[in-house]
């Protein structure tokens, strides 16, 4: 997988080697949201469910899903505020990981608005993200 050049990245780029699963690392990163933050970004931080939207061809699915606003590509984790937190999860190993149609161009569009935008290797890397995040918006 290559990383993106525009996009800062948390996390080991030169861990090689055994690693959860993305599913695994995002319940981990939402697990500690919600127990840090529980009346506020626990509440608010989402997770768009658009993988695998087209598993047995359900196109006339897709379609109704695109008009009720699902958006293509979006990233794994988003935390709204202002700055809105968007975060692209993969593994700890990035070489076990792929990106899907639309991830990159859904970052960059998100970077262009002036979200906090991030690739995150693992639930760690993630919450590190996050916690910069954090502190810019209790500076603001």
């Amino acid at each position: 997988m290559i990383l993106p050049k525009t996009i800062p990245v948390y996390g080991d780029t030169s861990f090689r080697g055994k690693c959860h699963k993305e599913h695994v690392e995002q319940a981990s990163f939402f697990s500690k949201i919600r127990k840090e933050y529980p009346d506020s970004y626990g509440l608010l931080a989402v997770h768009p469910r658009n993988e695998g939207q087209l598993i047995g061809g359900q196109f006339s699915a897709m379609q109704k899903h695109k008009l009720e606003g699902l958006s293509k590509g979006a990233s794994d984790i988003i935390v709204p505020g202002a700055p809105a937190f968007v975060c692209e999860l993969k593994r700890r190993d990035h070489t076990q990981s792929k990106w899907q149609d639309g991830q990159m161009e859904y970052l960059q569009a998100a970077q262009s608005a002036g979200c906090f935008t991030c690739v995150a290797l693992g639930a760690a890397a993630a919450w590190e993200g996050f916690c910069e995040w954090e502190a810019d918006q209790r500076r603001a």
